[in-house]
């Protein structure tokens, strides 16, 4: 036990960059995305740079960080089993499941991206990069606000917050269509 803080410091690190490559990833596909739209040469040259930084991205930052995460958490919880008998515990782990999901989903676009295969737009791609936005709201407020939630009030405000994220973009998309440079 003497170890457990440090398992949890290196836990929460990697937590950090998992979420860091998660925010970061679609914001590079929606510039693929919109690189491919563009005349040649200026299409071949950003798209072949931004390959690259993806596949930076994802190998070196992304999936590491998704596998250490995981086993700090898995060694944390091997430390303290009896978390997993906890409500809030068994939550956070279906967001958890729903994060994997979320990264497999994101891995089968970066493996497209890579082909040159485009099956999303820049706007939906957008939607897309809130979904991690969402579940990292959702794991924070219930691991630091726990049993004391109200799960109804805590429901209420994911949603009060994807709201709120989807009326940026529409105001993002409005202010970009009269301003091609935002």
């Amino acid at each position: 036990m003497e170890y457990y803080n440090y398992i949890k410091s290196l836990h929460l690190i990697f937590i950090i960059t998992w979420f860091a490559g998660l925010f970061y990833i679609p914001r590079l596909f929606v510039y693929h995305i919109e690189a491919a739209a563009r005349q040649e040469p200026e299409r071949s040259i950003l798209t072949t740079q931004l390959k690259l930084m993806t596949k930076r991205l994802w190998y070196i930052i992304t999936w590491p960080s998704a596998i250490l995460a995981s086993i700090f958490a898995f060694w944390m919880l091997y430390l303290m089993p009896a978390w997993v008998e906890q409500d809030w515990m068994q939550v956070k782990l279906g967001f958890v499941v729903l994060l994997y999901a979320y990264h497999f989903k994101s891995h089968l676009i970066f493996k497209e991206m890579q082909h040159d295969v485009i099956k999303w737009t820049s706007n939906q791609m957008r939607l897309w990069n809130e979904g991690a936005t969402l579940i990292l709201f959702s794991v924070i407020f219930l691991v630091i606000v726990r049993d004391a939630i109200n799960w109804i009030y805590g429901v209420l405000g994911i949603f009060l917050l994807a709201a709120m994220l989807m009326l940026g973009i529409k105001i993002y998309k409005r202010i970009r269509s009269k301003s091609p440079d935002a």
